[in-house]
């Protein structure tokens, strides 16, 4: 391997001396990995994207955190909870040595603030809707003044309260068997409503939307801190030494870095500057699969694309079914992807245990001849237009702009299907890259004909897929609404039988994939590149990973790891493991050996 990448690396000789001028001026992290693009923001509240969330599980905490193989909810800020018999009363305690960095006690006022503010119309927070099943929370965040947006109703009207200082009382509208997953989700995070206050005091007008968020104001009660930030380089994480529990935390530091590019991404992988990336370049896939280091596993995730209804001619069904029906995902998957993607025809992504899929009616057949499938779906799809009255003899075929964002999987991915379609519809399609802030507010305000899209589940369970596209939800983004998908949506949330539960999602689904405001091209797989001295770092469907749990294996317990998988190390090449040979490892655990309750001695070889 360390011969085919050579040629690369002199490729991009000016952004690395760039980005090395920039690390010289540093001392380095204990670890560093490679976040992919700046973040949009660091406010729990509004973020959305991936990696907005890798960062925010790092500086703050809710009130459950996730296990990192099973992600099963463990104690976070609340150290134990209980649920009523009929499901839909939780109350959690909040431990009393939670503080936040800038020394305030952490209580349970705290997060009926944070969750007030969350759900408050005036946050226009995107993930808003994940509350709603708490009792009255969906009317607090729809019921508004007509003039200033703000509530019409009180806070007291919704089923979340302080019983005390430490008692944490949440009230849901029916029993949601994925709640606690929810609790350790980023948006449910707390925040400090000191900073939020004193910023609002100190910067007039909107300036304090965005100054208590810089790294010498924000205030936060996760096991790091931010340290600083530098545009367009990396965010700086230090070890919270107020966390409370700082002694499971191993690193004193953590470098994120902004690369897009993912072979400069993967060039500072190799030369032992970054020990974790979650993208590589896809030409050089087949080559990564024979090392150790890079094994790719399903991922709770789609890869789509969005339609703007509301443009014609993408507002008549007939036109988004032609889009779909001429995508070769089979190419797509097998020659630019190429990690094991799977060409993907449902919304819900593969490794939803117990759901039947409910696909968009097509003849293309991955298990028989493919081709000669294709080949008629596009036949289809050009009599579709045609019926639509778009071709010769009818209206002049339009010309579709995609959007996506910074990448060059995505615009591969783009160039294919625009190709497609040019081959198989006579329709010219035009590619529009746009950096991720400037795409992502392209998305929500309509501004676009079709879109790359992708959406990564926040909890294993057809919902978090599904309810996206409820008629005006803030994650739709494709002008699409249809009352009976609305209303099997809702029948689901209320449905305590699993079986039947599952049924009106696929009836849901049936419908979203009969319409196509959005058209599925594949489901996912991880792309993780990861040092194999790095421990506390299991693969899991959503691969979700949790800066608490990481740290550095030592010579011996990286020797151990090995030797429990002889099979994988027969056809999979060992590779260098840059670190120190000691490991790095947390207080609690200083050679190694986790202590009882801990999840990583679970994943460790080592046991006294």
């Amino acid at each position: 391997m360390r011969t085919v990448l050579p040629p690369v690396l002199l490729a991009l000789p000016l952004v690395l001396a760039a980005w090395s001028l920039s690390k010289s001026q540093l001392p380095p992290a204990d670890f560093t990995f490679n976040n992919g693009t700046e973040v949009a923001t660091l406010d729990p509240a509004v973020v959305t994207g991936v990696p907005e969330g890798r960062i925010l599980r790092a500086i703050f905490e809710g009130l459950t955190v996730k296990d990192p193989e099973t992600l099963a909810a463990l104690p976070g800020m609340a150290e134990s909870w209980t649920i009523s018999d009929d499901g839909l009363v939780y109350t959690f305690k909040i431990r009393e040595n939670a503080f936040w960095t800038n020394g305030d006690q952490l209580t349970a006022h705290d997060f009926v603030f944070s969750w007030e503010r969350f759900l408050n119309p005036l946050t226009a927070a995107e993930y808003a809707y994940q509350l709603w099943y708490v009792k009255g929370a969906k009317a607090y965040t729809t019921t508004v003044d007509p003039n200033t947006g703000a509530p019409t109703l009180s806070f007291d009207t919704v089923g979340i309260r302080a019983a005390d200082d430490f008692t944490l009382e949440v009230v849901l509208e029916k029993p949601t068997e994925f709640f606690l997953q929810l609790t350790g989700f980023y948006p449910m995070f707390p925040v400090n409503e000191r900073n939020i206050a004193e910023a609002m005091e100190k910067y007039p007008g909107d300036a304090w939307k965005l100054e208590w968020l810089k790294p010498e104001n924000i205030v936060t009660n996760g096991p790091y801190k931010v340290g600083f930030r530098r545009v367009n380089d990396r965010i700086r994480l230090e070890k919270n030494e107020l966390y409370w529990d700082a002694d499971a935390v191993a690193f004193q530091s953590i470098d994120a870095l902004a690369v897009e590019n993912y072979t400069t991404g993967l060039n500072l992988y190799l030369q032992g500057d970054a020990y974790w990336l979650d993208v590589v370049p896809t030409m050089l896939v087949p080559r990564l699969l024979e090392r150790e280091d890079y094994s790719p596993m399903p991922y709770f995730g789609t890869y789509f694309y969005r339609v703007n209804v509301t443009r014609e001619p993408f507002d008549d069904p007939r036109i988004r079914r032609a889009l779909a029906l001429t995508i070769d995902r089979k190419r797509i998957t097998e020659k630019i992807t190429k990690s094991g993607q799977i060409p993907w025809y449902s919304f819900v992504p593969y490794g939803m245990d117990g759901y039947e899929y409910a696909e968009m009616e097509r003849k293309a057949d991955l298990d028989g001849n493919y081709d000669v499938t294709f080949a008629d779906d596009c036949r289809e799809a050009a009599a579709l237009m045609k019926e639509a009255g778009y071709g010769a003899g009818g209206k002049p075929l339009p010309t579709i702009e995609i959007l996506y964002n910074t990448s060059e999987a995505h615009r591969d991915i783009a160039e294919v299907v625009a190709d497609s379609w040019q081959r198989n519809l006579g329709l010219t399609a035009k590619l529009a890259n746009q950096e991720w802030k400037v795409y992502l507010g392209s998305q929500t305000n309509l501004d676009y004909d079709v879109s790359r899209s992708a959406w990564i589940g926040d909890y294993i369970d057809p919902n978090t897929f599904l309810d996206l596209f409820l008629d005006g939800g803030e994650n739709n983004k494709t002008g699409w609404g249809n009352a009976r998908y609305d209303e099997l949506i809702y029948a689901a949330k209320k449905e305590r039988d699993p079986a039947q539960r599952f049924e009106y999602f696929r009836e849901a689904e049936a419908i979203l994939m009969d319409e196509l405001p959005v058209i599925p091209i594949y489901s996912y797989v991880t792309q993780n590149m990861l040092n194999p001295r790095v421990g506390g770092f299991p693969g899991n469907l959503l691969n979700e990973q949790f800066p608490k749990w990481w740290y550095l294996r030592s010579d011996e317990e990286l020797d151990a790891y090995r030797a429990t998988q002889p099979e994988y190390y027969e056809t999979n090449a060992v590779v260098d493991a840059p670190g120190p040979k000691g490991g790095i490892y947390p207080p609690s655990a200083p050679r190694g050996r986790f202590p009882d309750g801990d999840p990583r001695q679970r994943l460790s070889p080592l046991h006294d």
